[in-house]
């Protein structure tokens, strides 16, 4: 049910494509030689760049917005340490090969955006362009998380390495909690209509969602505060759309990013919260578009 909303909201066409050892639910628009791979972030779904497809095949890209593993209609490994970064990174590279594309534009928001620093930094497929939406390169955001400001924003991180006590809540009343976040948090009313919200309620309290959702910052969360190898300099012309309004992490993220990116863009969009795309789509477009076409 949830996978038809979303090909209804979006405009595409559902594929189930293997990779990587999986089966990932992707929706599909577009057509060309050029691929515009799309990660959501966390507790979201594909549907969180419905704003993004017309503006991509504009661009001439075949887009795809995938559910990353654990979310909506792909595999969901129980295993924690399935969701581990060499795992989550692994996949993309897999979906990329699966593409049968050569040109890749990479989005990533938040957990999504870690994914794709991740992956550009570790070279593990050519990028044409890579942008990211409200998530700091991984070395800064450890560098700020040793701030007070970012510790106290921070702190949600702890509570869900509790087990069972995270998912419980945020599953429950069928993702009554998660809707009630997303729309405080917005700085505009009609951000998350009520078609889409059932979508991303639908996704949490399906059976195991909300575990599997959990285990990225029980595993890759925790690959990216140890991971030594993250200081390799990103060649690949990147684009940072940064609502300011973020109430899980400070503006002081930014700072020092160029220490590890040779061709950096920031574009800072005053008073939108951490849903970016979704609070601020004709901005954010415009940013893209623009940094496209160079």
């Amino acid at each position: 049910m949830a996978s038809r909303a979303a090909e209804q909201v979006m405009g595409a066409r559902r594929l189930i494509v293997p990779a990587n050892g999986l089966e990932f639910e992707v929706f599909e628009a577009g057509e060309g030689e050029k691929l515009a791979l799309l990660l959501h972030g966390f507790p979201q779904h594909a549907v969180s760049f419905r704003h993004q497809f017309p503006c991509l095949m504009r661009l001439g890209y075949r887009v795809w917005a995938v559910n990353q593993r654990g979310y909506g209609g792909t595999s969901r490994p129980k295993d924690r340490a399935a969701y581990g970064l060499s795992h989550l990174t692994g996949d993309v590279a897999a979906l990329i090969d699966a593409s049968g594309l050569r040109s890749v534009l990479l989005i990533g928001h938040d957990w999504g955006g870690l994914v794709a620093w991740t992956f550009a930094i570790q070279r593990l497929r050519p990028l044409e362009k890579l942008i990211i939406l409200n998530v700091p390169h991984p070395l800064c955001f450890r560098r700020a998380l040793k701030s007070f400001r970012q510790g106290c924003k921070s702190w949600y991180i702890g509570f869900f390495q509790i087990p069972y006590l995270p998912e419980r809540l945020l599953g429950a009343e069928k993702g009554r909690l998660l809707a009630f976040i997303m729309r405080r948090d917005a700085s505009r009313p009609d951000a998350f209509p009520e078609d889409v919200l059932a979508i991303y309620r639908a996704n949490v309290s399906a059976p195991g969602a909300a575990g599997a959702m959990l285990n990225w910052y029980r595993g890759a969360g925790l690959d990216i505060l140890a991971a030594k190898d993250l200081a390799t300099p990103i060649e690949v012309p990147t684009l940072i759309i940064w609502g300011d309004r973020d109430v899980a992490l400070d503006i002081s993220c930014l700072n020092g990013t160029g220490d590890y990116v040779r061709d950096l863009r920031i574009a800072r969009l005053p008073g939108v919260s951490h849903w970016v795309q979704e609070d601020a789509p004709e901005e954010v477009n415009r940013q893209i578009e623009a940094f496209v076409r160079g």
